[in-house]
């Protein structure tokens, strides 16, 4: 590697350093890593295009040759928020009628891949991608509100109130000095970066495998969330306590097989990522703080229809219920956890709140004509599964990732044999889930939303 790639390799891997939120989402995860492979809705797993094929299949590095890819992505969540109907019941908690929507509109987010051939048969390499979609920020008013008593407020033993207590230390005193009372802005931030180093071999020509180690390391904030420190089992570590860090590692593995001349099966399959716990929130993850990163299988064929035109579809299953901090429910009673009683349920127990999603099922077909030498052009789209079922929906204001649909172009212009620029644009139609939690708002109903804009620019050098 010469001098000049050798500071473009040091400035990205610099600019890679500090972890930050995901493209266009299927749950928290991106619809694709790469800027030809999200052209095509994701199609990647038999159908490697460039370096970042690894965030989905690391064997598909055996058949993109010695290159270096380095993109940016603009991404847009908005509009995303909640809305609160003016249906509640009197004597529960509720959450202010309205619509509310989360600031924080625009991320950038760079990308950066490298493989290099080691002889005929293996190559080695290096992929850094990220993660997040869990991102939310209301500043018009406590979205937690209602969930809390005036501060000093006492109450009698059916918790109903009394008074007030000026000195802040009275027995029955709900809300002490305002412990319990919520606060702006109201969301979460949760952004992971990923490096993989995939190796490969050549069992032969047409069939290759890959083996890749995972590392990750994340970072997690939540604020405004003090109604709920009444609920958990370590109450001071629930919210407003900044930016907390964790890392881990796991591992990924895949076979890109090549049947024919014109058709390509793929497979792959990216373990779950074992994370160091969130202890600044151990009190609001169940698990004291538990937060590993799901599983993901990836299945896809790729068929060429002319020497022009290829099209590939892939099937990907993230396996978000394997994670009780994501998929427990969060519409079960937590009235022991106010009484005092360490149960499991309480927030930071194993059977903790969390955000009751369920495993999802991703479609994604695309498409890929070579228009010229010069010019490629690409289209895709993709379905997912929804994320939860409406019963579900209250906590996850603070994660509203109802996105279904994945609508994608993008092109290739080759300026040379070494070099090209790639381009690719995502929409993301408004997704809505309605929803009920009677454990906790009683006849309370409302909706969470989100709708999403992705623009990607990378370019493609090739040794």
């Amino acid at each position: 590697m010469n001098s000049n790639l050798k500071k473009v390799f040091f400035w990205a891997a610099a600019a890679l350093a500090t972890p930050g939120p995901a493209g266009a989402t299927n749950g928290y995860f991106s619809h694709g890593w790469g800027t030809k492979s999200k052209a095509m809705a994701g199609v990647a797993t038999a159908l490697p295009q460039d370096t970042l094929v690894s965030a989905v299949n690391p064997a598909g590095t055996a058949f993109v040759g010695d290159s270096l890819d380095l993109g940016i992505a603009f991404f847009s969540p908005s509009d995303r928020g909640y809305k609160a109907n003016d249906d509640y019941m009197m004597g529960a908690p509720f959450v202010t009628p309205g619509t509310y929507d989360s600031s924080l509109d625009w991320f950038v987010i760079p990308s950066f891949g490298y493989n290099r051939r080691l002889n005929d048969r293996m190559t080695l390499g290096l992929s850094i991608f990220a993660n997040g979609g869990m991102n939310t920020k209301y500043k018009e008013r406590p979205v937690w509100e209602n969930f809390a008593l005036p501060p000093n407020t006492t109450v009698d033993q059916n918790g109903n109130p009394i008074g007030v207590d000026p000195t802040g230390m009275a027995p029955n005193n709900a809300n002490p000095n305002g412990i319990f009372t919520a606060t702006t802005p109201t969301g979460v931030n949760l952004e992971q970066l990923f490096i993989e180093v995939p190796f490969t071999y050549k069992v032969n020509e047409r069939h290759a495998v890959g083996i890749a180690p995972v590392f990750a390391v994340q970072r997690f904030e939540a604020t405004g969330l003090e109604p709920f420190r009444a609920a958990s089992l370590y109450p001071d570590s629930v919210t407003n306590n900044g930016d907390d860090w964790s890392h881990g590692a796991g591992f990924h593995i895949g076979w890109v097989g090549n049947l024919t001349d014109r058709f390509s099966l793929g497979a792959s399959y990216r373990s779950r990522i074992w994370m160091t716990k969130l202890d600044e929130y151990k009190g609001l993850f169940a698990e004291e703080g538990s937060f590993d990163i799901p599983p993901m299988l990836n299945l896809g064929l790729a068929y060429k229809v002319t020497p022009a035109l290829k099209v590939g579809l892939d099937y990907q299953r993230i396996f978000y219920g394997d994670i009780d901090a994501i998929a427990n429910p969060n519409d079960i009673d937590l009235q022991p956890c106010f009484g005092g009683v360490a149960a499991n349920v309480c927030l930071g127990g194993d059977k903790g709140l969390g955000f009751g999603w369920e495993d999802m099922d991703v479609f994604k077909l695309g498409a890929s004509w070579d228009y010229s030498d010069a010019w490629t052009f690409r289209g895709g789209v993709s379905y997912a599964s929804e994320f939860a079922p409406g019963a579900q929906a209250l906590f996850n204001v603070l994660a509203p990732a109802t996105i279904r649909w994945h609508f994608t172009l993008g092109a290739t212009y080759r300026h040379s044999t070494k070099d090209e620029f790639n381009l690719s644009l995502a929409y993301m139609p408004e997704e809505e889930l309605k929803g009920q939690n009677p454990v906790i708002t009683g006849s309370q109903t409302g909706s969470v939303f989100m709708e999403q804009k992705d623009i990607e620019i990378s370019w493609t050098h090739r040794f």
